[in-house]
């Protein structure tokens, strides 16, 4: 019992990485992109409420959420043709994640992205953002995910230079 999350976690990266064959939008694409949330969802569920969290589970599921964050970008990006100003915030955001990142490792000797409500909030916000593009107008769906973004990134980076361990699940800045 205590590998079905890792596998749950697992199999999201696998679903993620066939969404680049899939036509975007499409309702394969839709499918599978509910799978993946489904298991983003699950697995960590699973692993709470039957006691087998661990290090590696964490891992697992970080790096499941960026292999599906990345293929969605490389999917998306071309249907939504954003403006160059959103290339150069997000690539904004992504060198603040990557200080955070490696301030975890600096201090801690290990690969490390907090379950903040902020970055819980911005993946949701990224994971509703297909389904809301029929709906709204990308730039405005854009413009959200990267306030929501820029925000949980700042406070993962403030929470990873203040701490004095390693508090994978930490809920916010305002909490111990």
């Amino acid at each position: 019992m205590k590998a079905v999350p890792n596998y749950i976690s697992s199999s999201r990266i696998i679903f993620s990485l066939i969404l680049i064959f899939v036509a975007p939008l499409s309702t394969a694409f839709y499918t599978i992109y509910s799978i993946c949330g489904f298991t983003d969802i699950m697995d960590g569920f699973i692993a709470r409420s039957t006691g087998t969290t661990s290090r590696l589970g964490e891992k697992l599921d970080s790096i499941a959420d960026l292999i599906m964050t990345g293929v969605l970008v490389v999917v998306l990006f071309p249907i939504v043709n954003p403006a160059a100003e959103f290339f150069i915030w997000i690539i904004s955001i992504g060198i603040i994640r990557l200080a955070s990142m490696i301030a975890a490792f600096k201090k801690y000797r290990t690969f490390a992205m907090l379950h903040t409500y902020g970055n819980k909030f911005t993946g949701i916000a990224l994971f509703i953002f297909p389904f809301m593009l029929p709906y709204f107008h990308p730039t405005v769906l854009m413009d959200i995910i990267c306030v929501a973004a820029s925000l949980s990134a700042l406070e993962e980076l403030i929470i990873q230079l203040t701490s004095r361990e390693l508090q994978v699940n930490r809920a916010s800045i305002f909490t111990k």
